[in-house]
C-alpha cells in the first residue's frame, strides 16, 4: 500500500499493488496519478514527523519507497551531535510537502541495519532514491545543507 499526493488538489491517495498495472485516479479531482510519486504509507501518515524505521520495517519504509528521496538519520539516545541536528531533522519532515521522506533509525535498537550500511560513527544520514543508497553524509550538518541535498535529489 501506497499514498499518492495529487499533483493538482493535493488530496492523498491510498493505492494498492494494483496502481502499478493499472492507471490510478486521483479520489477527490480525478487527476490522473503517476505511481513514481508515492510514497510508503508510513511516510505519509507520519504527520510532517520523521518516520520512525526498524530492522523489521526498513526495506518497506526506505528501499521501497519508489523514486521518492528518503534521508535516513541513524542516531542513539546517548548521542550529543545527533541531539543537536535533531531539530533539523524534523523541520525537514514538516516541510517536505510529499517531496522526500525523513526516517529515523535507532542504530542501538537495529544493529542489523546499522551492520548492513556501515554506521560507524554518528550521526549518519543516509540519503536514498529508488531503494539506492545515493549519499551518506557523517556528521553534524546544517539544515540549508540537508534541504539542499534533498532538493538536488528529488529533481
Amino acid at each position: 500500500m501506497a499514498i499518492i499526493i495529487c499533483p493538482t488538489c493535493g488530496a492523498k491517495n491510498r493505492v494498492d499493488e494494483r496502481g502499478k498495472t493499472m492507471q490510478p485516479v486521483c479520489a477527490r479531482c480525478k487527476t490522473k496519478l503517476d505511481m513514481a510519486n508515492a510514497m510508503p504509507e508510513a511516510a505519509a501518515t507520519a504527520g510532517g514527523k520523521p518516520v520512525v524505521v526498524s530492522d523489521a520495517t526498513f526495506a518497506r519504509d526506505v528501499l521501497e519507497a519508489g523514486t521518492m528521496p528518503v534521508l535516513v538519520d541513524a542516531w542513539a539516545a546517548w548521542c550529543g551531535p545527533c541531539r543537536m541536528i535533531a531539530p533539523a531533522i524534523d523541520q525537514l519532515a514538516a516541510e517536505s510537502r510529499g517531496r522526500w521522506v525523513v526516517a529515523k533509525l535507532n542504530v542501538d535498537e537495529n544493529r542489523e541495519t546499522a551492520s548492513r550500511f556501515h554506521i560507524d560513527s554518528i550521526p549518519t544520514l543516509l540519503l536514498f532514491k529508488g531503494g539506492q543508497l545515493v549519499e551518506r553524509i557523517v556528521g553534524l550538518q546544517p539544515k540549508a545543507e540537508l534541504e539542499k541535498r534533498l532538493v538536488a535529489a528529488a529533481a
